[in-house]
């Protein structure tokens, strides 16, 4: 269940960016959350495979080991790559920071919705 203020946002997930095939899903944006995190009985439905593992530190501190994959996201019209977990039965389905960058949106602290991204941010050497 969402509460006021929490942002969701609708996707649709490929196994690559020509893949007519797709599946869609409306996730919590957690912008503290590095990757996106998908219940793997999603990602294996269509054909995401792990490419390895990573250990992740919990708000609580515990340390969790999770496989991780690629996937292509599609937010009205863009698509993009990004990072996700494999989540496991008890934890949470989110879409993080690396999804959001990818697709060159941020969310608007006002309004708490999702927006383009007026510019992404660069480094330029002077």
């Amino acid at each position: 269940m969402f509460r006021l203020g929490e942002t969701l946002i609708k996707l649709r997930l490929r196994r690559d960016p020509s893949a007519e095939w797709f599946t869609e899903v409306s996730l919590l944006v957690d912008t503290g959350a590095t990757y996106s995190w998908i219940s793997s009985d999603i990602l294996r439905k269509i054909n995401i495979q792990p490419s390895g593992s990573k250990r992740f530190k919990t708000i609580k501190g515990d340390i969790l080991e999770r496989d991780i994959g690629f996937i292509f996201v599609e937010y009205e019209g863009e698509i993009a790559p990004t990072v996700v977990v494999f989540a496991e039965k008890d934890d949470a389905s989110v879409f993080g920071l690396h999804g959001l960058e990818s697709l060159g949106l941020e969310v608007d602290p006002v309004t708490r919705q999702v927006r383009k991204s007026e510019a992404l941010l660069a480094l330029t050497v002077l």
